[in-house]
């Protein structure tokens, strides 16, 4: 497992803050193309060290690349101390990036016949798919890609130059449940940028989406008669700044 020692993570967080409001220093760091990865170990340590509803992915640069820093959180929403931090570098896909979204439909038929073998009711409910963990559409987190792709220098410009990089994230904050994915056999998550318009704040802001990669693929119920909604594509993660509710 690839990780960083307290040390290593300081020098790494301060590489970053330092680095914020240079946006040509950025635009080498940052090709909008690439991806975090952590491998299914980074992911089972943080889901047994994490005690909070959400935890931090903090950014960082470390040997002149950019670096998400998983930083589990105790039950008051603070980070907790701990020896070592699972760690991945912004790189290049391995593979095709393949979102999976799976929804299932019950169709239930009723039919009553009376005594004498008349109908007396005669009826069908369709039950519709529920999520029963925190997910995103699919075609809602493709659009925060692809708007990432297209649009984060710009955006990195514009903060870099009005604001002098002091509203762009230092860290996200991530829903917990992200880290269960919904079936067994995880292989490795993903972590792409992305970026969607906020009604809040009233601007765009960037979030990281995690999605799950599985040794045999993700598929639906066997029986089919599952209603749950199947996603490998998770949550939104709130930018920090501007979202700093735990800091």
């Amino acid at each position: 497992m690839n990780t960083f020692n307290r040390e290593q993570c300081e020098i790494a967080f301060a590489a970053w803050d330092n680095c914020r409001g240079n946006y040509n220093a950025i635009k080498d760091l940052i090709p909008t193309n690439y991806v975090f990865d952590f491998d299914a170990e980074q992911i089972n340590w943080m889901k047994t060290e994490n005690k909070c509803a959400e935890f931090c992915a903090q950014i960082g640069i470390y040997e002149n690349k950019m670096v998400a820093v998983l930083c589990p959180m105790d039950e008051g929403g603070h980070k907790k101390e701990v020896q070592d931090y699972p760690y991945s570098f912004l790189a290049e896909l391995k593979e095709d990036l393949n979102l999976v979204e799976t929804e299932e439909y019950t169709l239930v038929k009723n039919a009553v016949l009376s005594k004498d073998l008349k109908t007396v009711d005669n009826s069908s409910d369709m039950f519709w798919p529920i999520a029963n963990k925190p997910m995103m559409e699919q075609d809602k987190a493709i659009e925060a890609i692809e708007s990432w792709r297209n649009d984060a220098m710009i955006w990195f410009y514009r903060e870099c130059t009005e604001f002098q990089g002091a509203r762009i994230f230092r860290q996200f904050y991530v829903p917990a449940e992200n880290l269960n994915p919904p079936k067994a056999g995880l292989s490795h998550m993903v972590c792409s940028f992305g970026l969607k318009f906020s009604q809040v704040y009233q601007r765009v802001l960037p979030t990281l989406i995690f999605i799950s990669f599985y040794t045999t693929g993700l598929e639906g119920s066997e029986n089919g008669v599952s209603v749950e909604k199947i996603s490998n594509t998770y949550d939104w993660s709130n930018a920090c700044p501007p979202i700093c509710q735990f800091t």
